[in-house]
């Protein structure tokens, strides 16, 4: 399939047809702002529709070419009925919005522009972007994304592709990804081209749903091929950092100035994106406070305060360079605070994390577990200022 994509697809363009129908996977809202003078809420429906734009290709082109075996369905096309996420979820999901996702313990892991299944019977998966603001971090993401795709069906090569409404020839990080022969890079008519072919239908956009198509299937419906306890392998993977911490032999490492963390090798281990690893009781949050220091969109907290606005400190770091974060338990909002270290060494404040995710319910689910000296091994391992204190 990847071959024929990346020698075929030059010879597809989107057509005012399909255009207006990629329309149909967008609410009213979303519609109005394509043509709005507004540019970043225009920009962010423009990608919305893009999106909707390729999936609508795809099953066109899917018709027409025996390489693409099936195509799994999203948006407008999703099943009506999803699951309300919740702990305890692994394997494939639709979102609310009908995007195709991957959770782990109810959290989302990854989300899929598109998943197909070519004539090998191979689950390949699609990127769609409309600005190079895009790329960032974006091999990591692919090498994730393949290798939980791997996993899962019990794949040695997991095919990729990368649709783009701009030109993506001079960016190193595509010139990479087109090295390898198993991802297809596809540039296809800017944005403002597809705009142009629909003008004269503004205001009222019309759109045509799809007949019955023989080769969409549920995502959901693709038959895994491992287990998937993704619970358990983040547990193995945090109780394997604990047991390295009290040896010492990290800490020395980096006093040593060769900050080695324990690398990760086992196939499951590899899926865990980043690992909880508890609440802090009180005196671990002062010491917290008193160490590193917390601010909060500008304004020292101090341990004295901390509990007028929070109720708990969970420490965490991402995965693979182990790079920290707290996440405090605000009152006044039902969401928790994402702190990240500046390279000071203190906390400062990143983002909100809302209630309507995965993620969210399981921080809601750890309870203090981590006192005082296990809270500055912790830090004192995987802070930014680790070199520079030894």
């Amino acid at each position: 399939m990847i071959p024929w994509l990346n020698s075929n697809f030059k010879n597809f363009k989107p057509t005012a047809i399909i255009a207006l129908n990629a329309t149909r996977h967008m609410n009213q809202v979303e519609r109005k702002k394509l043509f709005s003078p507004d540019i970043e809420p225009m920009r962010t429906a423009e990608g919305r529709w893009f999106e909707a734009i390729v999936y609508e290709m795809f099953l066109d082109i899917a018709k027409r070419s025996d390489r693409i075996r099936f195509l799994a369905m999203k948006g407008a096309d999703a099943p009506k009925k999803r699951d309300e996420v919740r702990i305890g979820q692994n394997g494939l999901y639709y979102s609310k919005y009908g995007d195709i996702t991957v959770r782990g313990n109810g959290q989302d892991l990854a989300e899929f522009d598109m998943l197909l299944v070519d004539a090998d019977n191979h689950v390949a998966f699609a990127e769609v972007i409309t600005s190079p603001a895009d790329l960032k971090e974006f091999e990591q993401e692919i090498a994730y994304k393949k290798k939980l795709l791997g996993y899962l069906y019990n794949q040695k090569t997991t095919p990729f592709l990368l649709v783009s409404s701009f030109d993506l020839s001079n960016y190193s990080v595509v010139k990479r990804l087109a090295k390898d022969r198993t991802n297809a890079i596809i540039n296809t008519s800017s944005c403002e081209q597809i705009k142009s072919l629909v003008k004269h239908y503004r205001p009222r956009i019309l759109y045509n749903k799809p007949e019955d198509h023989n080769k969409l299937i549920r995502a959901t419906d693709i038959p895994v091929k491992n287990p998937f306890d993704y619970k358990r392998y983040h547990d193995e993977v945090r109780n394997r950092i604990f047991s390295e911490i009290a040896k010492d032999e990290i800490k020395k490492d980096i006093k040593n100035d060769s900050k080695k963390f324990p690398e990760i090798t086992d196939k499951t281990g590899q899926l865990v994106k980043k690992v909880l690893y508890g609440a802090m009781y009180p005196q671990a949050i002062k010491s917290l406070c008193d160490t590193y220091g917390l601010t909060v969109k500008g304004k020292k907290l101090d341990f004295v305060d901390f509990f007028k606005y929070y109720s708990k400190a969970v420490i965490a770091t991402d995965l693979p360079g182990y790079e920290l974060i707290i996440y405090l338990r605000y009152h006044q909002k039902k969401e928790y605070h994402k702190m990240v270290q500046a390279k000071d060494g203190h906390f400062k404040f990143e983002r909100p994390t809302p209630p309507k995710v995965g993620f969210f319910l399981w921080l809601e689910a750890l309870q203090p577990t981590l006192g005082v000296k296990i809270t500055q091994d912790l830090l004192e391992t995987f802070s930014i200022t680790a070199k520079a204190r030894k």
